[in-house]
Parts: structure tokens; C-alpha cells; sequence
């Protein structure tokens, strides 16, 4: 039986028709389970409530407060990812690590967003960054086979989980679908947002009066490069400019680049993943710089979480991903909208 868009999900006619992508999903993380500890991770469980919820300009957070015993109350943040608390594991002496998180972002809601949603991380002490490639290749693999899809789909756009990745630079996709030169932008983590806006405006990209470098690489990635990525195959997104990775080791061979990835299906992003940063100096003014630019655009910032601060200085040298898990059921099943896959999605 057919239900209407506005048919709340717990009707028994709409949860009937939702049920088996929902079962899906169940296998599917089941899967990647099953694969991760076959490989010797270790599954954790980080608590939501944080100090800090991440220190990322554009993330917005859910604020709350914690009343102590005293009775006064502290500022606290549900967390828009894991990530400080399972680096801290790192620096406690864990080697391999994963989550299925549950995490929180607000201003976040459409057919691939929802402000509540769950994240597959996971981290590998002492190995290279692009070892994830292949973790990310197995997870699209494994969701796969769980759903019994040949293909995974999301509206007109089909990917072939079962092929090797395409690698290309962050670098190469803008010169090739959106004819910029973006690396002459930069110098080292400076940026030249007057070049990248002449270049812009000369392949007939419209940009805004106040846009930021930042702000224009973002429009130029959602607008002309992200719908060709992940066609046919899936696509790696490798080396961001060292300005886009507040997170992430700076490119051993060039100072303008870092070793942060993005992984694409059906021009999809599903993950975002980095060659981990462990130097707390540098980190800590990255973040500060983060701060101020979300003071400017939006008029508040986040506290830094001290504690992870500290943890970086023991953190071993590593490298960690983050992976949209309803997302990859909705391309794995075929749904139209995040919604479809959670299984008790919130009400619009």
C-alpha cells in the first residue's frame, strides 16, 4: 500500500513499506562489524556529552548544560563526531579502534542530511592514510553484498561498488570539471582568494560579493565538481589544500596540500578521512583560526577541549576516517532520503 510523504514514519502501512531497507541496514552494519574485528579493531563507545563539540567553522552543535553536584551548571555540546575522544583512546595506548557513533549537527537537514545521524569511525595507529582508501573500497563492498544490490544508486546516478576506486586530486577534479588552476591560489596555508575569484568569474561561476576563498572553494565543489565524482565507479577526493585541513598532516611533497581524502559514490560524499595531526601547537591555532572565522560569519565560537589538547602531545602518529553510515545504506538500498534508512527519523 501506497502511503503519502506526510505519513508519519511509526504509521504501519509507511513502516511496513520502510522495513526492509531498515533490515538492510541492520546486516549491513553487522558486516562491517564482523570485517573490522576480523582485522583486529576494537569496538568503543565514546560518550555524546562533550566540553568542546569540534572546532570546525561551519559545524554547528547542540549546545546543553550539566548542573554538578553544586547545583551550577556548565556549558556542555552533544559531538558532531567522536573524534576527540577516540584520539585520546590513541594516546591511552589503543592501536585500531571504531565507532558507530551517534552525533549531532544542527542547520543540517534535507534528503542526505538529518541533525541526528550515525558515523562509522575508525583509526589506525602507525600506518599511512591511504590505507583507508582500501577500508573505504571494503565498506562499499561489504554494503553491497548485504543489501544484494548490484549497483548502488541514488536517484539518476549509479556506482559499481565493486570497482577499485578512482584516486584523484582535489587539485585535478577543479581543473578538470571546473577549469581552475587551485593550487596557484595558495602559498603553503595561505590562501589567494582574489585569484581564485578572477578565475571563477571567468569560467561564468557566480559568487558572492563577501565570499571567503574558503566560502568559493565550497561553491565551486558543490556547484561544478561533486555531481561528476563517484560516477560509474567510486572516487577518491585526495589531498585537499592545506587550508581545507584543519585536522590533517600537511603533503610530505608539497606544503600546499594535506593528506585529507573525501570518499564520492553517485556523487555522494561518504567519508572524509586524514593523515592524522599530532603536533598540539599547530592544532591549537588552527583551531583558534577556525574560531575567529566562525565568529565573523556566524557570532560565536566553541571552547577548545584542553584535555585532547594535552592527549595530541602522547597521540601516536596515525590516521582516521569518518564515514556517513546512513548515507552508505541509502546508496547500498537505493533510498530516496536519509530519512528512509534511519529507523526512527525525526519528525520535520
Amino acid at each position: 500500500m501506497k502511503t503519502a510523504p506526510d505519513t508519519p514514519w511509526w504509521d504501519r502501512d509507511r513502516h511496513a513499506g520502510r522495513r526492509p531497507l531498515l533490515l538492510a541496514r541492520n546486516r549491513i552494519q553487522r558486516a562491517i562489524r564482523d570485517w573490522l574485528e576480523a582485522q583486529d579493531f576494537t569496538e568503543v563507545d565514546p560518550l555524546a556529552l562533550a566540553v568542546s563539540p569540534g572546532n570546525e567553522a561551519h559545524l554547528h552543535a547542540f549546545e546543553t548544560r550539566q548542573i554538578g553536584n553544586d547545583g551550577q551548571p556548565r556549558p556542555m555540546y552533544l559531538h558532531t563526531s567522536p573524534e576527540f575522544a577516540m584520539k585520546k583512546l590513541l594516546a591511552a595506548g589503543e592501536a585500531r579502534i571504531f565507532a558507530f557513533s551517534h552525533v549531532w549537527r544542527n542547520r543540517e537537514r534535507g534528503r542526505l542530511h538529518s541533525p541526528e545521524f550515525c558515523m562509522l569511525e575508525w583509526y589506525r595507529a602507525g600506518e599511512d592514510y591511504r590505507v583507508l582508501f582500501e577500508d573505504c573500497a571494503q565498506y562499499l563492498r561489504l554494503a553491497a553484498e548485504a543489501a544484494g544490490a548490484e549497483m548502488l544508486r541514488f536517484h539518476d546516478m549509479e556506482c559499481d561498488p565493486f570497482a577499485a576506486p578512482q584516486v584523484m586530486s582535489v587539485a585535478e577534479a577543479f581543473r578538470e570539471h571546473a577549469g581552475i588552476d587551485l593550487l596557484a591560489t595558495c602559498d603553503g596555508a595561505e590562501t589567494d582568494a582574489a585569484g581564485l575569484r578572477a578565475q571563477a568569474e571567468g569560467q561564468g561561476i557566480r559568487l558572492g560579493a563577501d565570499d571567503s576563498w574558503s566560502d568559493m572553494l565550497s561553491r565551486i565543489l558543490v556547484e561544478k565538481v561533486e555531481p561528476h565524482l563517484g560516477q560509474g565507479r567510486p572516487l577518491i577526493l585526495d589531498r585537499y589544500p592545506a587550508a581545507e585541513a584543519a585536522l590533517a598532516r600537511p603533503a610530505s611533497d608539497e606544503p600546499r596540500e594535506a593528506e585529507r581524502f573525501e570518499l564520492y559514490a553517485c556523487g555522494v560524499e561518504l567519508a572524509n578521512g586524514f593523515g592524522e595531526l599530532t603536533d598540539p601547537a599547530e592544532q591549537r591555532r588552527r583551531f583558534e583560526l577556525e574560531m575567529q572565522e566562525k565568529a565573523r560569519i556566524y557570532g560565536e565560537r566553541y571552547p577548545l577541549d584542553e584535555d585532547f589538547l594535552a592527549a595530541l602531545a602522547q597521540m601516536p602518529p596515525a590516521s582516521g576516517c569518518a564515514l556517513g553510515f546512513d548515507r552508505l545504506v541509502m546508496l547500498a538500498t537505493g533510498a530516496p532520503r536519509i530519512d528512509e534508512v534511519i529507523w526512527t527519523p525525526l519528525a520535520q
